[in-house]
């Protein structure tokens, strides 16, 4: 099969049990947000302060999936994707986050997976994809230790109503961003800001991971149970000893923090300092408990950042130098830059971990300002980012690395965040006036890559 690019990658390069498929988020495509007896989330409640998504767009209706999943099911299945990961909304079951379930949304669920699997579609369930409910933030949100028993009864729940068809579970959703940009930075919901709020949540989200993953294999033993980490590539802006010491700093933060712990090696407190402040939060078994034995590790690598030592940024003593600064050749959307050979480096970097077993991309895309002409999008930049990026992955995996899957982000254009609906990541088009569906030029590239039809 020879591809656009002149490569001659093909799937079965990569082995029959690759897993191959797409991922999507509830709060992001899902709308209907107080339908059905659903509560509010602290996204909802974050969305609707002004100032804080571009735009000040909203996530009432975003693709409207809620009521028209059938139709993004099929368009799945016409793709040829065979895998799909979608979130669990926590506020759709249980409104209040904790005692009283809502049966409207155990039912959507089920309806939904039901669906999945009618159309040969196998589900991947992410549990938590960012949205805590809006009622469990007043009581302090992840920065209350209670938490770790709050998720835990909505995993058992999802774990009970759903186990019985879904065998591929993913607990947390990038632990590191919507830690960090929720409570630390205050640029995602639910907006906090400072180094206590960010200790407290890094700690006990760690603690409820774990938990998380107990839970299933209690009430699941035979589900393929995994959680998934944001990874970035980090490189020095300079061979010199303090920039060189400014990206371990970085690395050790965005690629270590989060994963270490989970794989019973504590907190990387000696290469990054500032972690000791998680000592006041740590309690006497703590690190045992802290470790859970996954069956797979999903990552979640999209770009490369370049890093100089900057005595100015507190706490981690580093500052990036941006894309655009750097006048590198292609920018998405996110100002994030193309650089395929981020992915390669994260797989070896990962694959070094005697005790991950698996390893699963669960997200890798690219937003680029898509426009419909003639009712097509020819989108051949985000196409031949997904090649290039598969070029990677396939070199790795060829090299040794325990790599075993690669999903893509994401099904349709979607509600990105605070970026509103400017950036676009999906392999359909979305016209959010009219909920119009588009099959973008790169989703018929991957649907071909996927047809066993050669």
């Amino acid at each position: 099969m020879e591809l656009e690019n002149g490569t001659g990658l093909n799937k079965e390069q990569f082995g029959n049990d690759f897993k191959w498929g797409v991922s999507t988020a509830a709060f992001q495509i899902e709308g209907s947000h107080d339908a059905d007896g659903k509560g509010p989330s602290i996204w909802d409640v974050f969305t609707a302060q002004k100032g804080k998504i571009k735009s000040g767009h909203h996530a009432k209706t975003a693709c409207d999936f809620y009521a028209s999943y059938h139709t993004d099911i099929e368009l799945i299945n016409r793709l040829n994707i065979p895998n799909f990961r979608f979130s669990i909304s926590w506020s759709r079951l249980l409104p209040n986050g904790t005692g009283t379930v809502n049966q409207a949304g155990i039912d959507y669920y089920n309806n939904l997976i039901d669906h999945m699997l009618k159309c040969g579609i196998e589900p991947w369930v992410t549990i938590y994809h960012w949205d805590l409910p809006h009622t469990l933030e007043l009581k302090g949100g992840w920065t209350n230790r209670e938490c770790i028993n709050w998720f835990t009864e909505f995993t058992a729940l999802c774990a009970k109503n759903f186990g019985d068809r879904v065998k591929n579970w993913m607990v947390m959703n990038e632990p590191s961003v919507f830690t960090g940009a929720g409570y630390f930075l205050g640029v995602h919901a639910p907006g906090k800001r400072g180094l206590s709020n960010f200790s407290k949540a890094l700690h006990h989200v760690t603690m409820a991971t774990a938990a998380g993953g107990r839970t299933l294999r209690e009430i699941l033993p035979d589900a393929s149970i995994g959680t998934t980490f944001s990874c970035t590539h980090i490189e020095p802006a300079s061979d010199k000893k303090r920039d060189v010491a400014a990206a371990k700093r970085v690395d050790t933060l965005l690629n270590r923090t989060f994963v270490e712990p989970i794989l019973g090696m504590g907190y990387p407190q000696d290469d990054l300092p500032v972690l000791n402040k998680l000592n006041r939060h740590i309690l006497p078994g703590d690190l045992d408990n802290i470790a859970f034995d996954f069956d797979f590790i999903g990552l979640q690598c999209y770009t490369r950042e370049v890093v100089r030592s900057s005595m100015l940024t507190p706490y981690i003593g580093a500052r990036l130098v941006t894309a655009q600064k750097r006048k590198v050749p292609l920018i998405t959307e996110m100002k994030w830059e193309v650089y395929p050979p981020a992915i390669y480096h994260i797989l070896k970097k990962f694959n070094k971990y005697d005790a991950i077993k698996k390893i699963i991309i669960t997200e890798n895309g690219a937003a680029f300002p898509d426009t419909l002409i003639n009712g097509e999008v020819n989108d051949t930049q985000r196409t031949k980012y997904i090649q290039d990026h598969l070029e990677q992955v396939l070199k790795a995996k060829q090299e040794g690395a325990k790599v075993h899957g690669y999903f893509v982000w994401s099904l349709t254009d979607n509600f990105e965040w605070a970026e509103g609906y400017h950036a676009r990541f999906g392999l359909i088009h979305v016209d959010f006036d009219t909920q119009q569906r588009t099959i973008k030029q790169s989703g018929l590239w991957f649907s071909r890559f996927l047809s066993d039809e050669k």
